[in-house]
């Protein structure tokens, strides 16, 4: 579990530096934040091509190898990432970096549950993912001061070496897990035969879509309404990483209890957090009040929307967990997009939280839907 939750510090701190150093970055490649943004996006990008590919096609190789193979590359788009020098280059290593993400999670949420009893499943997805959360806590925070004061592209080789570090605890730690011989390309492709693997990956895109529009924008967000100085953006991304884990955390344990509840609850927390952040960003308390709220309620998620598309997925269950993070990154570029649009229209950093409410409801109503055919189903 240790060294599944170093890989998620590694991913998670190379996802969400761009977000802190997303000014920095603009000037070092001479281009505008919201275009800047773009870069999120391909990372994003990167996770939904990846995920499904190497999880459907890497169906056959023993979980530990594939753990290491796609760390190597991760290390890989990190250096490539701090040492480009034009924007184009820069869009395509972030690209090869988010390649490896869903892949990584996914593999590791099933390497995670088949350690523990049934009804423990969700706690040990979270476990196994709480290295993203963490991530927020420290590696962000230290990395974007890293970039503030040795340059943006110290952050990334930092990364590097977090990644060179999960590859240790991945071959130490990590015991080969042989896979069945009725595990296969054409099993794991089943998954997506089923209505209610479409519906739970729906979910997510569509639910996480509104944060991600949100917090892309997190530092401009904060320094031009809340009044917070660049170098106390660090704050802001630690307080959001505390309420992340705090959430990831929570819901392994309310997911244990009943899945769907934990989607419900979720989704209505994020579309109350989103809908009040733009009044709550005017003043520095009530904004980490709303940054705290924010990463917790979005990560309550998590856990639960891993755990059903295991149990709707059934044979194919490395697909869908791997899949869920490609969804979930078509809401970081989806999110980061419509930020961008909105900015780029003139409003002001207020705004993408007030579209991303709308997104979080319109991911309930998704949610409840399948509910209601989980409930025909048992009734036929």
């Amino acid at each position: 579990m240790f060294a599944l939750a170093t890989g998620g510090f590694a991913i998670g701190t190379t996802e969400f530096v761009t977000m802190g150093l997303l000014p920095q970055i603009a000037d070092g490649v001479d281009i505008s934040i919201p275009t800047a943004g773009h870069l999120i996006s391909a990372y994003a990008i990167g996770v939904v091509v990846g995920a499904p590919v190497i999880a459907a096609l890497g169906a056959r190789t023993g979980r530990k190898r594939l753990l290491l193979g796609l760390m190597a590359v991760f290390v890989l788009g990190n250096v490539l990432s701090a040492v480009a020098s034009s924007y184009e280059f820069l869009m395509a290593a972030r690209f090869l970096t988010g390649v490896p993400h869903g892949a990584f999670f996914g593999i590791g949420a099933v390497v995670g549950a088949s350690l523990v009893p049934v009804n423990r499943r969700a706690w040990a997805v979270s476990m196994s993912m709480v290295g993203l959360p963490v991530s927020n806590i420290i590696g962000v925070p230290v990395a974007t001061l890293l970039g503030q004061k040795f340059g943006w592209q110290a952050a990334f080789l930092a990364v590097g070496g977090l990644g060179l570090l999960t590859l240790v605890a991945v071959w130490f730690w990590i015991t080969p897990q042989p896979v069945g011989s009725d595990v296969n390309v054409r099993s794991e492709l089943s998954a997506l035969a089923r209505p209610q693997v479409w519906m739970a990956l729906l979910i997510g895109m569509v639910g996480f879509g509104g944060m991600f529009a949100t917090y892309s924008y997190i530092a401009p967000t904060m320094t031009e309404l809340a009044g917070f100085s660049a170098a106390a953006v660090t704050i802001v991304l630690a307080v959001y990483g505390v309420g992340m884990t705090c959430g990831t955390v929570v819901g392994g344990r309310l997911a244990d209890r009943s899945v769907m509840g934990s989607l419900y609850g979720g989704l209505i927390a994020i579309a109350i957090v989103l809908g009040s952040f733009g009044w709550l960003a005017q003043a520095r308390p009530t904004a980490l009040i709303a940054v705290f709220a924010m990463g917790f309620s979005a990560s309550i998620l998590v856990p639960a929307l891993q755990t059903r598309l295991m149990d709707v997925a059934h044979e194919g269950q490395s697909l869908a967990a791997s899949l869920n993070h490609s969804t979930l990154n078509i809401a970081n570029a989806l999110g980061a997009w419509l930020g961008s649009v909105v900015l780029a229209a003139g409003y002001g950093y207020e705004w993408p939280s007030r579209l991303g409410a709308g997104l979080a409801i319109a991911g309930l109503i998704l949610a409840l839907i399948s509910g209601l055919m989980d409930r025909r189903g048992r009734l036929r």
